[in-house]
């Protein structure tokens, strides 16, 4: 099973060398942003530890990068700000996990085997209910409508990548009130504290490109989609 460390720190990258092969994993590195991002692309690899601070290429350029065209692809981000919005940011670009240097190995590695764990995004799923389509695969979503003139009509929105795996997570299940805790745990995959109000904010940008309408708040309990 193949890791890809994308980091220009030598040291780092020797410490998480030696860490990974110890525990089974096979280890391909790159020191730039857009080395990685390549070798992301073109290898077989099954995880990405992406740190943020890269030469030539930032590391969130390499993370759009890889959602564009790996969009199952799982990154951990390696970052040494703690700040909640830094980490709401980089969550909400497409990051599975984010891990803040200094970090322990034993916590790392506990973080890139739950993320190999969750099973893989099915090659072609279409998931419809609500009035909405929304495509596994190609990552395009549909609303459909009744105009004024009593006839359907579809409409395309363009989703960020965590807005669309919150979307996806209500459309896998219709009709069922998913909690915060939930959400947090399926979408973010990461202990956000009690304070954040991450899950909300996604929801109201979500129901603002979808439709208000299909996306119930069950005071007390969480949200469902409305099928």
């Amino acid at each position: 099973m193949a890791v890809l460390v994308v980091e220009d720190e030598a040291g780092i990258t020797a410490f998480l060398r030696k860490g990974l092969e110890s525990a089974g994993f096979t280890v391909l590195s790159e020191s730039s942003g857009r080395a990685g991002a390549l070798t992301a692309l073109r290898e077989d690899v099954e995880l990405v530890i992406l740190d943020l601070g890269l030469p030539d290429l930032p590391g969130e350029q390499v993370l759009t990068r890889i959602r564009a065209a790996r969009p199952a692809l799982p990154v951990i981000v390696l970052t040494a700000k703690d700040a909640v919005p830094d980490r709401v940011a980089n969550l909400e670009a497409g990051a599975d996990d984010y891990v803040v240097k200094p970090f322990s190995f034993t916590e790392l590695l506990a973080r890139v085997r739950a993320r190999l764990r969750q099973p893989a995004q099915p090659s072609s799923v279409v998931l419809s209910a609500g009035g909405l389509t929304l495509d596994v695969r190609t990552r395009r979503v549909r609303v459909y409508e009744e105009g004024d003139d009593g006839a359907g009509h579809a409409r395309e929105v363009a989703l960020s990548s965590r807005e669309f795996a919150l979307l996806e997570t209500l459309l896998r299940h219709p009709g069922q009130v998913l909690s915060q805790v939930q959400l947090l745990d399926r979408v973010w995959g990461y202990d956000f504290d009690g304070a954040s109000n991450v899950v909300e904010t996604c929801v109201r940008h979500v129901r603002r490109k979808v439709g208000a309408e299909r996306i119930e708040t069950v005071r007390g309990a969480g949200y469902r989609l409305v099928a």
